[in-house]
């Protein structure tokens, strides 16, 4: 098949643009075995270019990969690529994630450094840090932005939530995630949320790790250090299964005329004009096979028939050493800021004045002086709609077997170990169902869900009688000292 040159697409909304296909450029340096020769990186990496792939990809924890792009760069050629890089994940004796500021713009410098240049065209953050809200870790690249050091900002595997909060404060112009024949688990959510957010799709892997490729020959030929052989998919349990999905991958590519590897990247191509796949390689006839990929057209019936073969994959996509999407949450903004200063939070009405306890019945039984009678949330023109709501929750602790006091408490205990609640309550039987909470373990998608239900209730949270932080700034002390 004749290769062409490669066109242009936009990424995202943000004004980048990169070639239609992209370079990963791990593996010439790092995880699939020992490091490459420079002299033939730099010379593919140089081919790619001039094949109109000018979209490199790199990470700053991919060995000496950023020093060898930096090499390729030089020569006039640093003006001719779109150069994306990242940060977050480190190796000393464990994997560790970072998101904190210093760690961010201290990652910069030293991939700056590295690449021999003066700004980053796309800097992803590879791996979330859950330990700091995703807010902070934006909100450092963000500075970056405006410092002119990095044009546009990206994140690697995070879940839609995680996207919704940084987009929040920072336009993101690219997610990078794991997209191919074998692994479809971003399409029901991440994928939906990014074309929502006008977020453009930077998919790696595209060739399910080189599977798709060679099939059962790959496995038989990885280097001893090679990542791979850790992974559930390349296990002798699962290769045979995965080798006759292979061969019909294979059949299907031959009636096409073109290479399975071929076929399997066009899928990733077809899946829309915001997705930008990068498959890595090591030798320019793989590169040059790659770029054929884009002269392969699929049928609706083709893509489905392809679908249909990789669904039947065995085997889980990650061995477990380094974070997916799938653990991508962060702690809420409002923990970090305490924390900062050093300071715990206590949470008082943490079951909403006991509505969530209650429901109605709550309401209906307050006594003649109760304060709750004033609020704004237990008048009739809002208690019929608050009542659906709690009825949600309710049928959601049913499921969990719990009380939808339980649930509600459940939420406030997972919002960080540096919040305490502190519930009120007269009776013991009632007390005991506060402990219980304690024993309630909800998930990401519970705690999102319980907030878009929540994100509902109708009336505001005080009578305006006593004032609440809303109300809370004092005057300088200058100002008192000169009275």
């Amino acid at each position: 098949m004749e290769m062409e040159r490669v066109g242009r697409m936009k990424l995202g909304s943000q004004g980048l643009e990169v070639s239609a296909q992209g370079l990963g450029c791990m593996g010439m340096s790092a995880v699939y075995g020992p490091p490459k020769a420079e002299e033939e990186m730099i010379k593919l990496i140089h081919h790619a270019i001039n094949s109109g792939v000018t979209f490199l990809d790199t990470s700053d924890v991919y060995g000496d990969n950023e020093t060898l792009l930096g090499k390729a760069m030089k020569g006039g050629m640093r003006e001719k690529v779109e150069l994306a890089t990242k940060f977050g994940i480190t190796f000393h004796g464990k994997i560790e994630m970072h998101g904190d500021p210093g760690y961010v713009r201290a990652a910069y410098e030293s991939s700056l450094k590295q690449l021999g240049i003066d700004c980053i065209d796309l800097y992803y953050q590879h791996r979330v840090d859950i330990r700091v809200p995703i807010e902070v870790t934006m909100g450092e690249l963000k500075k970056l932005v405006e410092e002119g050091k990095i044009k546009y900002v990206g994140l690697s595997e995070v879940c839609a939530s995680t996207i919704r909060r940084a987009h929040a404060v920072h336009p993101v112009t690219a997610i990078q995630l794991e997209w191919s024949l074998w692994s479809r688990d971003v399409e029901e959510e991440i994928v939906p949320t990014c074309r929502e957010l006008g977020i453009g799709i930077v998919a790696y892997s595209p060739l399910g790790l080189g599977f798709f490729a060679s099939g059962a020959k790959l496995i038989e030929n990885l280097a001893t250090e090679d990542f791979r052989k850790s992974l559930p998919r390349f296990q002798p349990e699962n290769v045979e299964h995965n080798k006759a999905t292979f061969e019909r991958v294979n059949e299907m590519a031959a009636k096409r005329g073109c290479t399975p590897g071929q076929l399997a990247l066009a899928w990733v191509h077809h899946q829309g004009n915001d997705v930008c796949p990068i498959p890595g390689t090591t030798k320019i006839e793989n590169f040059d096979q790659n770029v054929g990929a884009l002269s392969v057209k699929l049928t609706p019936e083709e893509m489905a028939e392809l679908e249909s073969i990789a669904d039947a994959v065995k085997g889980g996509r990650d061995g477990g050493v380094v974070p997916t999407w799938k653990n991508s949450e962060t702690p809420p903004l409002s923990s970090w800021m305490a924390e900062e200063l050093g300071i715990e939070i206590v949470a008082y009405s943490l079951l909403g004045l006991g509505f969530f306890a209650s429901g109605t019945n709550l309401i209906e039984n307050l006594a003649t002086e109760d304060f709750r009678k004033s609020l704004p949330r237990f008048q009739p023109e809002n208690v019929e709609h608050n009542k659906t709501m709690f009825e949600i929750v309710n049928e959601m602790a049913a499921k969990k077997g719990s009380s939808p006091g339980q649930v509600a408490l459940g939420w406030v205990h997972h919002q960080g170990n540096d919040v305490c609640p502190i519930p009120g309550s007269t009776k013991i039987e009632n007390f005991d169902q506060n402990v219980g909470a304690l024993s309630v373990k909800l998930m990401p998608e519970e705690m999102a869900e319980l907030e878009s239900i929540a994100d509902a209730v109708k009336g505001g949270r005080d009578g305006g009688v006593v004032p609440t932080w809303k109300n809370s700034e004092t005057p300088p002390l200058s100002s008192w000292m000169a009275k």
